[in-house]
Order: C-alpha cells, then sequence, then structure tokens
C-alpha cells in the first residue's frame, strides 16, 4: 500500500494512488480521526461508472455519516470486503488495509488535477487542521 507521500489528494480528504492501470482510494488520516470510531462502510456494487466528485459510498461513524465522492472518472471495480467486518480498519490504517475502492480511470490526466502530499498539507493548514 502507498506512503503518504505518494498519494494524491481531494479537499473533501480522500486520497488516491495509482497502482497500473487502477487507482486505490481512501480516506486521510485526517477524515478518519474527524469521523471517530468508525461502525459501517457501504461503498456501493462494483462495475459501475462514476464521474469525479460523484458519491462513492457512505462511512458511518459513532459521530456522523459521511459521504465518500469518486476523486476522479472511472468504474469502480473492486472494493475492500474486508471492512464489511471490519470498518474500525479505516481508522487504524487508512493507507493500507482501510483502503476503500479501486477504480480504473476514464482519463489518467484527472490524477494530475488533485493535490500532491505537500499542497493536501497546506490546505490542512489553511482549513486551520
Amino acid at each position: 500500500m502507498p506512503r503518504q507521500e505518494e498519494c494524491r489528494y481531494t479537499k473533501e480528504h480522500e486520497w488516491v494512488f495509482r497502482e497500473g492501470d487502477e487507482v486505490v482510494v481512501g480516506i486521510t488520516d485526517f477524515a478518519q480521526s474527524e469521523l471517530g470510531d468508525i461502525v459501517y462502510v457501504d461503498m456501493g456494487e462494483t462495475g459501475r461508472r462514476v464521474n469525479a466528485g460523484d458519491p462513492l459510498g457512505d462511512i458511518e461513524s459513532v459521530k456522523a455519516v459521511a459521504q465518500v465522492y469518486a476523486p476522479v472518472s472511472g468504474e469502480v471495480t473492486a472494493m475492500n470486503e474486508l471492512l464489511a467486518d471490519a470498518p474500525e480498519k479505516v481508522n487504524q490504517d487508512p493507507f493500507g488495509e482501510g483502503w476503500l475502492v479501486r477504480m480504473r480511470p476514464a482519463d489518467p490526466a484527472e490524477l494530475d488535477a488533485l493535490m500532491d502530499h505537500e499542497a493536501y498539507r497546506r490546505f490542512l493548514e489553511e482549513e486551520g487542521h
């Protein structure tokens, strides 16, 4: 799984890591800490096409329900099945076992529009986090 420095980021606190012709998507450490203890993850169905910014699914914590958005346009190719029985993996290892979905991007160039690690760090600081 990726190191944080190797990922791209959205303003909605999702991370994206390219692996071959697919990307792995998850939520950042900041996002999981804001949500608190995660009790349920629903990322919908595989095989569906989404546009960047479309809802991918929901993460439910003891505090709130948060939507996860597609960071790029493309096809959802896999879900992290581990999260059905162990949603707390998102809290424990958001950049590893807590990944959410795999996607095949329609346009890999969309990744270039996302923030790199340093830009995301600055974004958090600007937002007061």
